[in-house]
Order: C-alpha cells, then structure tokens, then sequence
C-alpha cells in the first residue's frame, strides 16, 4: 500500500475513534467535557484549512481508484473475451490483484469520505441533544417553581377565604346587633312619645 494510501488509512482509524468517542453514553457534563475536547481543534481556522485540503485530497484519491477500478476491470474483461479458451492465468491473476488493490483503494477513500459526514452529522445531532436536555432540565425548574407558586397561592387563597368567611360571620352579628339596637332604639322612641 502506498505511503498516502496509508495516510488516509490513519485517517479512517481516527476518525473511527472520534465517532466511538461521540457514541458512548457518557453523562452529560461529561459529554460536555469531551465535546468541547474534540472541537477545540476545529475551531481555529488553520486546522479547518488544513482539514479540508486532506478531504480533498482523499476525494481526488477516491474519484482516481474508481477509475483505475473501473480500468483495471475492463482489462480484465477484455482478456477473458480475447482469449476464451486459453489458459492465461499468471496474466489474469496479476490483473485480478489490481483489480482488488484497485477496489481495496476506492473503499478505503469511499468509507473515509462517507464517515467524515457521518461524523459532522453526528458532532451537530449530540449538541443539539445536549442543548434540548438543558433547556427540558430547565423548564422543568421553571415548572416546578410555577407549582410550588400556585400551592403558595393556594395555601395562601385557603386563608383568604378563612378570613372572608370570618368577616361575614362578623358582620352578620353586627346587623343582628345593629337590627336589635335599631328596635331597643325604636321601642324607646315610642315610649317617650308616649309619655
């Protein structure tokens, strides 16, 4: 395997790596931790230039082993069907071996490319879920203040009400006393008209 073909190999393996870190279920102030970790490097704009020059340049290497596969595999083709009866099995061997060299070449690339997205997608999917846990954790607070609240209120609605129930009661003596005051005051006025 060639030199850059080991590169982009090292580079699979890391990013493996990145996407078993990103899928154990840690805690979330953990998770936290190991995602501002993991993103600290691309945040600086050299890395991020640098990065996107190795994607490019393992695309370049995808789409040039795709073409030798499929050069590789039409030799291949035209060997068999130029020589059916023959036996030419050291040529068709050497150009099976190229052929999945060829092949090896292109899945490598292909499957590094594909988890590169994979893994962006992946980074944006646990910080969103990191984000929506932190905003349910806090509603839930607000929504147990509300609820500690409107039991405050209502303990404090119940001796309202004790209160109210109370002053009527004290009023409805002092219109009973008021109403006998007003008869005593009426019985005595009749009284003295009398006399």
């Amino acid at each position: 395997m060639a030199l850059y073909y080991n590169l982009v190999f090292g580079l699979l393996v890391i990013e493996m790596a990145f996407f078993a870190i990103l899928s154990l279920p840690y805690p979330r102030q953990v998770r936290r931790t190991v995602l501002s970790t993991v993103s600290a490097p691309f945040r600086n704009e050299q890395f991020q230039i640098a990065l996107k020059c190795v994607l490019g340049f393992v695309f370049v290497l995808f789409v040039d082993s795709v073409n030798r596969v499929y050069a590789v595999t039409s030799e291949l083709t035209s060997a068999t069907q130029a020589h059916p009866g023959t036996s030419i099995m050291n040529d068709r061997s050497e150009i099976q071996a190229r052929r999945f060299y060829a092949q090896r070449n292109m899945y490598l690339c292909g499957f590094t490319l594909f988890l590169t997205l994979i893994l962006t997608r992946t980074y944006n999917l646990v910080v969103e879920l990191i984000a929506t846990k932190d905003k349910v954790d806090a509603l839930k607070e607000n929504n147990a203040e509300d609820v500690s609240t409107t039991a405050g209120d209502s303990e404090e609605l119940v001796k309202l009400k004790a209160e109210l129930a109370e002053k009527e009661r004290t009023l409805e003596t002092l219109k009973s006393q008021a109403g006998t005051l007003s008869k005593d005051y009426e019985g005595e006025s009749e009284l003295k008209e009398r006399r």
